[in-house]
């Protein structure tokens, strides 16, 4: 195998919703209380925020920095003009997945946050059910069905009722959705724990349709940072190791032994730290659960994880040095677009770098096989495999532009003393 013959599925990528998202998927009485988009200035940039009831989401565009030039990659965008189109339009998404070699896609929410929080506070709930469902039909029927074989289905769901989470989860797993998103912790959204057999209902259906619940970073509760003083980069270091925090809350729950089959992905959470938790939560069930009473039955929680837990990397050598320490079965790539983090539009040749040491096997697992099969995803009941590779998609890219876009605008938190970036100054991007 070479780089050209990899098949590239990822699973964690995002999407900028269009302004006219729900113009063909809400009804038309509610149409007028619909979130929209509003258009303002800010000195000579366009500010682009949407709208619901009386809250206005700022950062609508939410880090989507590709293909700017990396020292632009903090700039925040505030207005489509500021972005690249395939980040919203769906056409010119599947272009930038063709130039990048990416077959396969999971795209979460960006306004309404990762797994929907922003919903969580709207004041009509009945409102803001028939917005969430509109949300997911634009998804699956719109953004999804507009490229067949290239998009994974990905829902939000109604967490504030857990019946009405139940009912809509049956809804969109009834139109092929094949991962919902939830928060890595609850709590932080005020809602009860995984600790809590509240959720077993929902467990329960997501089980029998064989849908996978995925957990982003940040979705539930941010990655700390220790002060807002220190450099920004102590904090995008650590931010994919966070998820580690909700791991062994998940792992140490009673929702893997009560629904053996049920899987949970890490989005955005990386391989490397993976082996050391692993040890450490074998470690400390032999050594301790005779008085904390820990239970995993036969099972090591280690082996629990291998079993239930899907992982995803955007680049990570160490990890796919250490294989053996994990799940071959469960490990997934991602490409992360079109945050700053993405390797666009050069994803395959920095993979091959780190996964070049692994026999085609190995490969074709951690590429595309293994996101295929937790996901119930199977682009070659529509496509050709042959036309899959990342050869063959980059063919039908040659029209695409992938020359870095300079001085596209947006806020900017960088000092004119030429010091580090700060937490502080990021964070008041976000404010």
């Amino acid at each position: 195998m070479n780089m050209n013959d990899m098949i590239l599925v990822s699973v964690d990528d995002h999407v900028i919703e269009p302004p006219d998202l729900f113009k063909n998927h809400l009804p038309a009485h509610l149409l007028d209380r619909a979130p929209k988009m509003q258009s303002t200035k800010n000195g000579s940039d366009s500010v682009d925020s949407w709208i619901f009831e009386d809250r206005v989401v700022p950062n609508f565009g939410l880090n989507a920095v590709v293909g700017r030039p990396l020292n632009e990659y903090g700039m925040e965008p505030s207005s489509y003009s500021q972005i690249r189109e395939g980040t919203y339009d769906v056409k010119a998404r599947v272009d930038d997945m063709n130039v990048n070699g990416i077959l396969g896609s999971i795209c979460f929410p960006t306004f309404p946050h990762f797994a929907g929080s922003f919903f969580l506070k709207a004041k009509d709930k009945a409102l803001t059910l028939a917005v969430i469902q509109a949300y997911n039909d634009w998804h699956i029927d719109g953004w999804c069905a507009a490229a067949p074989g290239r998009f994974i289905p990905l829902s939000i769901l109604p967490l504030w009722d857990i019946d009405l989470a139940v009912a809509e989860a049956k809804r969109v797993a009834a139109k092929g959705c094949r991962t919902i998103s939830f928060f890595d912790n609850p709590v932080a959204q005020g809602l009860p724990s995984v600790h809590n057999d509240y959720w077993d209902p929902l467990w329960r259906v997501l089980e029998d349709n064989k849908i996978v619940i995925s957990i982003h970073i940040g979705s539930g509760a941010s990655a700390p940072y220790s002060s807002m003083d220190a450099p920004i980069d102590t904090w995008i270091v650590n931010m994919p190791m966070y998820i580690a925090n909700a791991t062994t809350d998940w792992l140490f729950s009673p929702i893997f032994k009560k629904f053996p089959t049920l899987k949970l992905a890490l989005s955005e959470g990386g391989i490397g730290w993976v082996p050391y938790l692993l040890e450490r939560a074998d470690f400390t069930y032999k050594h301790h659960r005779a008085w904390t009473n820990s239970n995993f039955g036969e099972l090591l929680p280690s082996e629990l994880f291998k079993r239930n837990f899907i992982t995803c990397f955007i680049d990570d050598q160490f990890g796919l040095q250490n294989t053996r320490f994990m799940n071959i079965d469960k490990i997934t790539y991602e490409c992360d677009y079109p945050h700053s983090d993405t390797l666009w539009p050069n994803a395959p040749e920095a993979l091959w770098t780190s996964i070049n040491h692994l026999t085609d096997e190995e490969i074709n697992k951690i590429t595309h096989l293994n996101a295929m099969r937790e996901f119930g995803y199977d682009p070659f009941a529509v496509l050709k495999r042959e036309e899959c590779t990342v050869g063959a998609l980059r063919a039908k890219a040659t029209h695409v532009d992938v020359s870095p876009r300079e001085n596209m605008g947006g806020f900017n938190p960088s000092n004119s003393e030429g010091r580090p970036v700060t937490n502080g100054e990021v964070m008041k991007l976000f404010a």
